[in-house]
């Protein structure tokens, strides 16, 4: 997703430093913009800071997006320290930097703050129902810790700040093996392989396409709203259901198989976007269906390529 923010903040007329460590990402997805005068590319981990040796980084900044972290259920198990890192530490970096710059701080939080939720949808003001020590917790509390950080500075510092929850989002760019259920569900049914559903697959999910969330968070960056703001979609249905339709959209003969369901797994999940309407304008635009296909064509085209390059 970050890699689409890019792509819309310079299409702004914007100047854009991004910081990457990589332990997730991949340069490919921002090779696109070759040698642009208007973006530069610091490889680096936000946990340690922004590198003031970098003459990129020595301006000052008008806005900080904090999109780091890795995301998928799967990073919570390999990169669990990584993700406790880049919550707390990045987060209080970062938002030094945008105090002394006298920028604005978005900060990419997530769902995952109302961990396996008993209100449904679930609206800004509900607290959430968070194990703080389970599988996942790295990761949500990672992520409730940077809200907390967010929130001290701009009432401590009268820092300019938004906090965006991102709901499950889904787009051309992910990982084939990011582990999170659209990529999975697609790379499976790509190669024919059995569809692996976790539990008995009725648990639900709202999905978002990627050009949407990116059109919530620069309306947020634009905006005075502080937040938290929900952004994704209200469509939502199980995970068997999302199975079947990909299976369809590729014309798969995957079969769907199951595995035991993993701990702390959300039951339901989709927002609540009144605040997202009213204070912002926000609305998603484009289908599941339509949002599904652009994903597959593209994870069609990077599957092949991948088998090419290990032939060769």
């Amino acid at each position: 997703m970050p890699s689409h923010l890019v792509d819309a903040l310079l299409a702004r007329g914007c100047a854009v430093v991004a910081v990457d460590n990589f332990v997730t990402g991949t340069k490919d997805n921002v090779a696109h913009l070759g040698e642009r005068p208007d973006f530069t590319l610091v490889e680096a981990d936000v946990a340690d800071g922004l590198p003031d040796h970098h003459p990129a980084l020595a301006q000052r900044f008008d806005a900080i997006l904090h999109m780091a972290s890795p995301a998928s259920p799967t990073d919570f198990a390999t990169l669990p320290i990584e993700i406790l890192r880049v919550g707390s530490q990045a987060t209080l970096h970062l938002l030094d930097r945008a105090r002394a710059d006298g920028a604005r701080f978005i900060l990419a939080s997530t769902s995952e703050a109302y961990g396996d939720p008993k209100v449904h949808p679930q609206p800004e003001s509900y607290w959430g129902n968070v194990n703080p020590v389970g599988v996942r917790s790295v990761y949500d509390e990672s992520k409730r810790f940077a809200e907390a950080a967010t929130m001290a500075y701009h009432r401590h510092h009268g820092v300019d700040v938004g906090i965006v929850r991102i709901f499950n989002t889904y787009g051309p760019r992910m990982r084939p093996d990011d582990g999170r259920a659209v990529p999975t569900f697609i790379t499976q049914a790509l190669r024919g392989q059995p569809i692996t559903l976790h539990g008995t697959g009725t648990q639900t999910r709202s999905i978002c396409y990627v050009d949407d969330l990116v059109r919530g968070i620069l309306m947020l960056l634009d905006s005075t709203e502080t937040g938290p703001i929900n952004c994704g979609t209200e469509d939502e249905f199980s995970m068997r259901e999302l199975a079947e339709l990909i299976v369809r959209l590729t014309g798969s003969e995957s079969v769907v198989t199951y595995l035991p369901r993993t701990a702390d797994d959300p039951e339901m999940r989709r927002p609540d976007l009144t605040l997202a309407r009213t204070r912002l304008g926000f609305a998603p635009r484009v289908g599941v269906e339509e949002g599904l296909r652009r994903t597959i064509e593209h994870f069609a085209q990077r599957i092949g390529k991948l088998s090419a390059q290990r032939v060769g």
